[in-house]
């Protein structure tokens, strides 16, 4: 008898306990992925100058996560419009967040062409990363890239808030962010 009952509270506790502490923790996280509300894949990648750069060494900042290369006219045509954000909302207070970065995913195959684009276009953040691999890029591929430009609007914690924000839509959306 006495056997039997440890048997049923054993079943019992491993039947519902993981529940217990799921609740309060797992399930309420959130995944990761590339939809609003997803938490954002992380990117670790080399930039011009072979250093890892990672995407969450980012965290506490609005982030725009952009997807582009030298050889896309789309993209070089935005990049004027991307670098204009950047230059007025760099130094912006924001309600929820410590800054506004842009971290450049280019795919790009050859690095002299990559280098040449970011000062042609006067890319001046720091964060500039590729794998040098154009379509075959893991960097495009975890975040399901199929065309460029393509961008993520990442909130403090790496949550993305928008995407394939363009012209003027980037910057209303990060006006709506700033205190």
């Amino acid at each position: 008898m006495k056997y039997r009952l440890n048997i049923t509270l054993l079943g019992f506790l491993l039947a519902f306990m993981p529940a217990c502490f799921l609740n309060g923790q797992t399930q309420n996280a959130p995944k990761t992925g590339t939809q609003i509300g997803s938490l954002a894949p992380e990117i670790v990648a080399s930039n011009p100058d072979g250093k890892q750069i990672k995407l969450s060494d980012l965290r506490g900042n609005i982030v725009l996560v952009d997807f582009w290369a030298s050889w896309c006219r789309p993209c070089r045509q935005e990049n004027p419009t991307v670098v204009a954000a950047y230059q007025n909302f760099k130094d912006k207070k924001f309600r929820d967040a410590d800054g506004f970065r842009i971290f450049s995913v280019s795919l790009d195959k050859t690095q002299a062409d990559w280098v040449k684009a970011i000062k042609a276009d006067n890319l001046i953040w720091d964060e500039h990363v590729s794998d040098l691999k154009g379509w075959q890029s893991l960097l495009g591929r975890s975040y399901d890239v199929n065309s460029i430009p393509m961008n993520f609007l990442l909130d403090k914690n790496g949550k993305i808030i928008a995407t394939n924000l363009r012209g003027n839509m980037l910057v209303e959306a990060l006006n709506k962010l700033v205190e």
